[in-house]
Formats: structure tokens, C-alpha cells, sequence
């Protein structure tokens, strides 16, 4: 759901970026009132675990691919505020360094999956969170996200003049419903196993919660190592779209970097680059987070 550069009119991502920029600064002041030092580690393992989930590509039907996006799962354990801070971060991450979404386009990707994608994962976790509904609200949230970014994405796309038959829309619709549904019920297994382990985790990172979050980073460490191999090389969503009508070849590259497409090029072995390439991505997303996490207390305290 990465939109890259060459896919979106002038207009359209100027705007994008002039809205979730302010968008982004809002929130991240909002985010203090829910951060204090002890939970700033959670960022960064939450941040590296739904980085590397993303690189986990699963067949989702039709030569079509899908993956986690995390958005309600970062928003169930950090809070709206401080999730949009993380997945903003990741998405930079990814398309700075790993050409993964567009530089120009950035703005539409943030405003899509860091902003209304996380805000809408939230919602059903706010209103059904303490109660008998908890888990539905967990797998609300995941189809939710998944269901407005995928709406704002294919929006921006028609905005932007992108014609698109009637019945590839309808089956480009299905594909990412069937992600969004999938989306959901990852949400649910990883928050039920980390509350099964223990439930007050979330909110006392540094004491009880160390369990959970070392468990959530090995769990990061082997889909970065080992999940990468196994995963689909199908298209996902969007990029199944692009080739179906005729949109692909209009996909530019700003600049290139050493780990382009989640592979260390400069190495031989084709799991050692791929695996290098996503152990680094673990570090720089955790270390970024951190720093987020950081700046935020530190301005808040000011």
C-alpha cells in the first residue's frame, strides 16, 4: 500500500504533504500526555516488530500479496498519538532507505497509514477496548485501518486521473478486503499473547512488561532473519493494480540506495542480503523511535 513516486499528480501529493505534515506535528505534541521515559523503549521494540512484520508478504489470493500494516496495533499499545509517531517514522525509514513508497508521495503514505489509518484502527479499541468486546475490537481495528488506508489510497489514485476500469477496482477492493480481514486477526493473536503473558505489560514497559517486549523483539529478529526467505514474491495490493492497469512503468526512483527492495546488494548470498538488510532496518527503526520518543518527553518537559 506503499505509494511510490510517478503515481500520484503534482497536486495531489503537494496537498497530501501539506496536510500531514501539520497532521503529524500535531499529534506528536498529543503524544506526551501519553508518554513518560519508561514507556519511550516501547516505541522502539514496537516500532522494529511492526517494521519487520511488514516485510512478511503473505498470498492473499490471485498472484496478489498482502502484509501487515500495524496500525491498530500500534495504536491498542501506544496510544493514537504516539503510534502516528511510529509508523511516521517507519514509512520515512522505508522509503528513504529502502525505496519502499516514494519520497515525493510520502506525505499521501503517512496521511493514509500513520494518520487516519492509525486514528481508525483506534476507534473500535476506544469505544469496545474494556470491555466484553475487547477482542472484537482488537480485530475491528485491524480490518478498519487496512480498509480506510486502502479508500484513501485508491482515492488519491482516481484524483490524481488514474483511469481504472470498473472491474478491477471491484477486484483490487476484494484483494485488500481480504488483507484488512487477515490484518485483523493478526492484531488479535499478538495482542491476545503478549496479554495472555501478561496483561499489565502495556502500561509498566520497564517492570512487568519486560517479558512482552523481549519476546516482541526476538519475535522481530526472526521475521527480519528468517521470515524473509519464506515470504510471498507475489505483487501485493497496489502493486498487483499498478501492472493491471498499465500504471507500473510510471514508477520513478529519486535516488538509489545500497538497501534498495530489502537487500543488501553488496553481498553475495541471496538470505544474506535480504536478512542484512532487515537486521539493520531493525536497528534504525528502533534507534529512530527512540529518539522520537525522546524529543517528544524532552519538548513535552519544556
Amino acid at each position: 500500500m506503499h505509494i511510490p513516486d510517478g503515481f500520484l499528480s503534482t497536486p495531489v501529493w503537494l496537498t497530501m504533504n501539506a496536510i500531514s505534515v501539520p497532521a503529524v506535528g500535531v499529534l506528536a505534541r498529543r503524544a506526551h500526555s501519553q508518554l513518560d521515559d519508561s514507556r519511550i523503549p516501547l516505541l522502539g521494540v514496537m516500532g522494529a516488530f511492526v517494521f519487520a512484520a511488514q516485510m512478511i508478504n503473505f498470498p492473499v489470493g490471485a498472484g496478489t500479496s498482502g502484509h501487515l500494516v500495524g496500525g491498530a496495533l500500534l495504536a491498542c499499545t501506544l496510544g493514537p498519538a504516539a503510534a502516528t509517531v511510529v509508523m511516521t517514522a517507519i514509512l520515512a525509514v522505508q522509503a528513504l532507505v529502502f525505496q519502499d513508497g516514494g519520497v515525493l508521495s510520502l506525505g499521501a503514505n503517512v496521511l493514509n497509514m500513520a494518520v487516519l489509518g492509525v486514528l481508525a484502527g483506534y476507534l473500535p479499541y476506544h469505544f469496545w477496548g474494556a470491555g466484553r468486546l475487547r477482542k472484537f475490537s482488537f480485530f475491528a481495528g485491524g480490518v478498519l485501518s487496512v480498509l480506510v488506508s486502502a479508500a484513501l489510497t485508491l482515492s488519491q489514485l482516481l484524483i490524481s486521473g488514474i483511469p481504472m476500469r470498473t472491474g478491477v477496482l471491484a477486484i483490487s477492493a476484494g484483494l485488500f478486503l481480504i488483507s484488512a480481514l487477515l490484518e485483523g486477526l493478526i492484531t488479535v493473536a499478538v495482542m491476545g499473547a503478549l496479554e495472555k503473558l501478561n496483561p499489565n505489560w502495556i502500561h509498566k514497559p520497564m517492570s512487568d512488561g519486560r517479558l512482552g517486549m523481549g519476546l516482541l523483539a526476538s519475535a522481530a529478529v526472526l521475521l527480519a532473519v528468517v521470515g524473509v526467505v519464506v515470504a510471498s514474491a507475489a505483487p501485493d495490493g497496489l502493486e498487483s493494480l499498478a501492472e493491471q492497469i498499465g500504471l507500473a512503468d510510471k514508477a520513478t526512483v529519486l535516488f538509489s540506495t545500497p538497501l534498495a527492495d530489502y537487500e543488501a546488494n553488496f553481498l553475495n548470498s541471496d538470505w544474506l542480503r535480504k536478512a542484512a538488510a532487515g537486521m539493520a532496518g531493525l536497528m534504525l527503526i528502533f534507534g529512530v523511535c527512540i529518539l522520537c520518543g525522546r524529543m517528544i518527553s524532552r519538548r513535552g518537559s519544556a
